[in-house]
Formats: C-alpha cells, structure tokens, sequence
C-alpha cells in the first residue's frame, strides 16, 4: 500500500533523475575508462555496487571500459605459494616465477569475478588481458626490474567493436613484448594508455582517498595540467598521488578530455562524478 513518506521517496528520485537528463545526454556515446582498485574491490557489496553502476552507465549509452588492478590478491597468492620477491626502489621485481603468478590471478580470478558481477547485475561484459588480440603492446620500464612493462602500443580494434556489440570490456593489465614474453603493467598506467589511444572522453581513476589535496589539505574539485605539475613540483602532491596524477597527465597529453581521481570509497563514485554536478573527487583538465 502507496503511504506518503513513499510518494515523498518516488518523488525525490523522479527529481534525481530529471536533474540527471543533461547529463546523461553530455555522456551518450561517450567512452569512459575506469581503473578500478582499492575499495571497490575489497568486499561483494562495493564489486556488487560498482558492476551496477557500470551496467547503468552501459544502458544509457555510456560506453564503459574497465581496467582493474589486484595487487592484494598478488600478494597473498605468492604468500600461499612461497614465492619470494626482491625490489629495486620500492618496486617488485618480476621472474618468470612471478609472472606466472601475476597472470593466473589478474587473467583469471579477478578479471572473473568483475565479469561475473557485471552480468549478475545484467549487463554483458567480456574479460581480457592487454595480451589478447594484441591489445597491449609493451617494452621493459626498467631491465632491473624484469617482466615489468610499459605499453608502447595500444591496438584499440577489439575494444571498439565489443562496444559496437555493447559489451564492457574488463581489462586485465597485462602485456605482450615484441619477443612474445608477458609483462605485468601497472593497472593506472595500461588505464591511462588505452583512455588515450580510444581518445576517451573521462578516464576515472578509482583510490581510497577523496582526491587532490592542497598545502591547507582541502580537495581540490578541478585542475589544470600546469597546476598538477606545479603541485607536484612544490612537493604538495606527493606518495602514492604522483604516479596518479602522472597516469592522468600523460592521458590528456594524449587526448583524453578530461582524468578524474576520484574516491571510491564513496557510494555510486562512477555515477556522481558524470551525472551529478558536484562530481566525486578531482578532475584534471588540459591547461
């Protein structure tokens, strides 16, 4: 039976949803790419939330693209398996051994699990690795470092027709060198080199912070590229941010609109940052 706290509900989000149009019409066709880590992959309810906000985002004509990481999930495989790591400047250096590692737990487990909860919430998605159908492309970032890699080229032919189909893709970070070895790449990194080569419209950056803080520690909603240089510069963006707000840099420097990093720590983080005015984090612009 209908009571009027429940019309009160029904007509708030019949507000929500008109105030949403101009949005939604800003984002028709529009190509987003989203690394999603962190939160949104710590429990079933935030993979739960996240995989129906992109089926959303694909019903309305979005055409969302998603690169995950799985860091964590890395480290407690080589754990389980007693594979131990050396580092060079903080970073873990990739064997044979490793990679083997790497690419059962991205390719498989967690690329699985992201399809699995984006068709739960009816949507159609496709897992892939950077390595399939010459997605990615990659050279060694660094010899000390092993099979980690850089991608060089970005071949966007399969993604672009999965979209046509409307499929979302899900995007394991991995890539193939010219010699036919595997590379683990950096999950922000293979997210910001294929928003560029698909001359994406957002790339969203998901973290487990609100976003880009200044010297007084507010966050700042919007940016230039200069200014991130400059904040980087002043030693105002530092840690972990840098290497995100480097990723967002180099994907407007190759023709991404706009990078946003944004908390996903907040409910429905995709859908406040492109329908809502008020966005939900730090969005960086050319300038």
């Amino acid at each position: 039976m209908r009571t009027q706290d429940m019309n009160r509900d029904w007509i708030a989000t019949a507000q929500t949803l008109s105030q949403a149009l101009p949005y939604l019409q800003r984002y028709a066709d529009a190509t987003v790419v989203i690394k999603l880590g962190g939160h949104a992959m710590g429990s079933d309810d935030a993979m739960a939330e996240f995989a129906r906000d992109v089926t959303l985002m694909r019903q309305v004509g979005v055409q969302p693209v998603v690169v995950h990481g799985g860091g964590p999930m890395i480290n407690q495989m080589l754990d389980r398996l007693n594979i131990k790591s050396s580092f060079v400047d903080g970073k873990r250096v990739t064997d044979e051994a490793t990679i083997e590692v790497v690419e059962m737990v991205l390719s498989g487990l967690v690329n699985a699990r992201i399809v699995q909860a984006i068709t739960a919430q009816g949507g159609r998605a496709v897992g892939l690795s950077g390595k399939d159908s010459g997605l990615i492309t990659c050279e060694p970032e660094n010899p000390d470092l092993g099979l980690v890699g850089r991608p060089s080229h970005v071949d966007t032919t399969v993604l672009r027709d999965l979209a046509d189909k409307g499929i979302i893709p899900v995007i394991a970070p991995l890539g193939m060198g010219r010699g036919g070895e595997t590379f683990n790449i950096n999950g922000d990194t293979a997210a910001g080199a294929i928003a560029a080569a698909l001359q994406a419209d957002r790339l969203l950056l998901l973290t487990d912070v609100e976003g880009v803080r200044n010297s007084a520690g507010d966050v700042l909603t919007e940016l230039t590229a200069s200014q991130i240089t400059s904040l980087v510069a002043d030693g105002t963006i530092a840690g972990g941010m840098i290497p995100k707000t480097q990723t967002a840099l180099d994907a407007l420097a190759g023709g991404v609109r706009a990078a946003v990093i944004l908390d996903g720590r907040a409910p429905n983080a995709c859908l406040l940052e492109l329908f809502t005015e008020h966005g939900a984090g730090s969005i960086i612009r050319r300038g």
